[in-house]
């Protein structure tokens, strides 16, 4: 019988099938002509991505259809799985040829959700007892594409990463349906009408960026003042500072005093202190560093990098780019090391390269499924380089450079410490002298390295200098919020941010929250949610951001070393230590905990966030937003309409409203309560006359009526 090999894509079986003889092309798959590797020919057919997906709730459960707090816990007895919506037609086609063949190979992406891609749908087609093999490459070449399946792997290891990634499934399941529902309905028993995704992950990373804005909000900034001089020397000028950083003018200008320091008082120099020093190439990328140094450079969102690099991948031009490794084995770099000058004539920079393995580069210790990411053998023409999209030429190019730099020498350069004594009140300058630019010489000066230290004039010791000497003041600044860049490193590095030892040890062995796959992903999740928006590539969290977190805030949901462990335990599962059903056990005692515990929690929880009363999605099923008791009726509660507020005790006769607009200045729900609770507001800014002039004043309520007040004094 032929072979049957299952792809994750169809770009991705267009790919192993460049590498063979095709036979015939049809709509679901690719039949192979007969070759040595394939003596009865071979049939390659793909998924589209995931062909079959968990279950609804309600498929379970009826109850589980309705969002209500008495049918929590959501936790079936045993998981099913349904094809997707829209991919009937393929997994069909699949199924069929699935079920007449005896060998069947797992084709689709080399990782852990590869392998859960093709034992979902393999099982879902109810096959039986057919032989199965594991294609394992890193490039799409055709020598490597026929390289790998000459040299197939039993599936032990494979059933393994599939026991890994269906528990992580499901986990991210579970926690998804039990949290998005218990959080939602108790928010919304507070008045808040959104849907709150809970997740695995996501929330904690919400949870993080949350955390960077409260820094930078309640931070406060403070005045310095410190001693800087403008030196003129025989050859030329240089700046000094003094180790002097007080919080009042006033101790500096004691000090100055102190050694008789006028604004022009001349100095000597003291020291000159030159040391060579070196910098060897950058590693090899890895995805994360890749997208924070696209994003750095060019703005490049994470998950259009990784978009990106996929397509230079089955493009066959980089090798798999969803790796976090940043080394390569010998195998690798004899290929590299044959190709140099064809590379360099691609970025039209020759130079003389060294042949020689660094181990910082070439280590096999450090490669385990996955090496880094490394131009290919095949060499684009200038026409196919001049067909790539800027994103892609910029990111090809990227890593042609850096993996040329491995072959190029170190970045050589002197630094020179200089001493100048003023009156006995010593001024240091470092400066900075190029030798060799070296591998530098394959990038361009990015704007933080024009910023650094420059050459100085040539100066000697003992020679007199004068001097600008003067006061200058500034202040302490806040954090700056995250890049989406920095996101992705802040996500792989956030045991920094953890004080318990232990969690930070198995933050580090797992490499932060998500994986080197996932991390841009979950960005876009939580983008998709309205958790968090970018804008000029700055990372802010939403009032609806804001709500979550301070809803989590106290709980395992908000902690990363909380997915840190279940990260180490899936891992387990992975090298077949752990036990599925043990992880999955712990799940559903941490949602039981969740149940017990949250609505205690968040009864004493304050949420300080008021959000839009409804959203377009949740009208359907909106529900006032409570204000405040009714001040005319005493009975009923004033409450936020779609463009108004009103008493809920309108039924039975009571007519007090408030506007939603007033002199075309929106009410907010906090003036509407000072209006039912004190009578009057502050001073709200900007109503508009009749004019059309805009003034500023207070409102009162007079007998159930809006008034403006001008006797409240403003803020200044």
């Amino acid at each position: 019988m032929k072979p049957v090999i299952l792809a994750e894509k169809p770009s991705q079986a267009k790919a192993y099938a460049e590498a063979f003889n095709v036979k015939n092309r049809q709509k679901t798959h690719i039949e192979l002509a007969q070759s040595q590797l394939f003596p009865q020919g071979a049939i390659i057919t793909w998924g589209i991505g995931h062909l079959v997906e968990l279950k609804e709730p309600k498929a379970y459960d009826n109850r589980w259809n309705r969002w209500t707090l008495g049918s929590l816990p959501i936790l079936p007895e045993r998981y099913e799985f349904q094809i997707a919506k829209g991919k009937y037609e393929q997994f069909q086609a699949v199924k069929r040829l699935m079920r007449a063949t005896d060998v069947v190979i797992n084709a689709c992406d080399v990782d852990r959700e590869g392998s859960n891609i093709f034992y979902s749908i393999y099982n879902m087609t109810g096959a039986r007892n057919q032989t199965i093999k594991r294609l394992w490459i890193n490039s799409l070449e055709v020598d490597e594409v026929r390289k790998g399946f000459a040299n197939l792997r039993d599936n032990r290891q494979d059933l393994l990463l599939y026991e890994e990634a269906k528990a992580r499934q499901i986990s991210d399941w579970l926690v998804g349906m039990n949290g998005s529902r218990l959080y939602t309905l108790l928010l919304k028993a507070k008045g808040i009408q959104e849907v709150f995704p809970i997740g695995r992950v996501q929330s904690p990373t919400v949870y993080l960026i949350y955390q960077r804005q409260q820094e930078i909000e309640t931070f406060v900034s403070e005045p310095f003042f410190e001693v800087e001089a403008l030196f003129t020397s025989e050859h030329g000028k240089y700046k000094g500072k003094a180790k002097v950083k007080e919080p009042m003018r006033e101790i500096v200008q004691e000090l100055l005093a102190k050694h008789q320091i006028q604004l022009d008082t001349p100095g000597v120099v003291t020291s000159v202190i030159n040391t060579d020093k070196r910098m060897p190439p950058p590693q090899l990328h890895s995805l994360s560093t890749l997208q924070a140094t696209a994003n750095r450079r060019w703005k490049t969102s994470p998950a259009n990098v990784l978009k990106t690099m996929q397509t230079l991948y089955e493009k066959k031009l980089v090798s798999y780019p969803r790796t976090d490794t940043r080394h390569i084995t010998p195998n690798e770099f004899a290929y590299l090391r044959d190709q140099v000058n064809a590379y360099q004539q691609l970025i039209h920079h020759p130079f003389t390269a060294s042949l020689t393995p660094k181990k910082r580069y070439v280590d096999s210790s450090k490669v385990q499924e996955h090496y880094a990411i490394i131009p290919t053998k095949k060499i684009p023409t200038e026409a196919a380089l001049a067909k790539l999209s800027g994103i892609e030429r910029n990111l090809y190019e990227e890593v042609v450079r850096t993996t040329l730099a491995m072959f190029h020498m170190d970045y050589l350069y002197t630094e020179t410490k200089v001493t100048t004594n003023v009156n006995g009140l010593p001024f240091f300058t470092v400066g900075k002298t190029e030798r060799d630019l070296g591998w530098k010489a394959l990038f361009g000066t990015s704007k933080e390295e024009k910023k650094e230290e420059k050459a100085l004039p040539p100066l000697q010791l003992n020679e007199p200098v004068t001097s600008e000497i003067a006061i200058k003041e500034g202040k302490t600044q806040p954090p700056k919020p995250y890049t989406e860049g920095q996101l992705i490193a802040m996500m792989k590095t956030c045991g920094k941010l953890i004080e318990d030892k232990e969690e930070t040890e198995i933050l580090k062995e797992v490499e932060g929250l998500g994986t080197e796959a996932t991390r841009s992903n979950i960005i876009e999740t939580i983008k998709k949610h309205g958790y968090i928006s970018v804008s000029k590539n700055v990372v802010s969290i939403t009032d609806k951001g804001r709500v979550l977190c301070q809803a989590i805030e106290g709980n395992l949901l908000a902690s990363p070393s909380m997915t840190a462990k279940w990260e180490s335990y899936l891992r387990k599962i992975g090298t077949g230590e752990g036990s599925a059903q043990h992880f999955l056990d712990t799940i559903a005692k941490f949602i039981q905990k969740l149940l017990n515990e949250v609505p205690e929690q968040l009864e004493d929880q304050t949420v300080t966030v008021t959000l839009p009363a409804c959203t377009k999605k949740s009208r359907s099923s909106y529900t006032p937003q409570e204000i405040a008791p009714c001040p005319t009726c005493k009975q009923g509660t004033i409450v936020a309409r779609k463009s108004f507020y009103g008493c809920s005790n309108y039924k039975n006769g009571c007519k007090q409203t408030f506007p939603g607009l007033f002199l075309k200045k929106k009410l907010t729900p906090s003036q509407v309560k000072l209006l039912c609770t004190k009578g009057k507001t502050n001073v709200i800014k900007g109503f508009t006359a009749q004019n059309g002039s805009t003034f500023n004043a207070a409102l009162a309520l007079i007998d159930g009526k809006l008034s403006l007040d001008f006797n409240i004094r403003q803020e200044k």
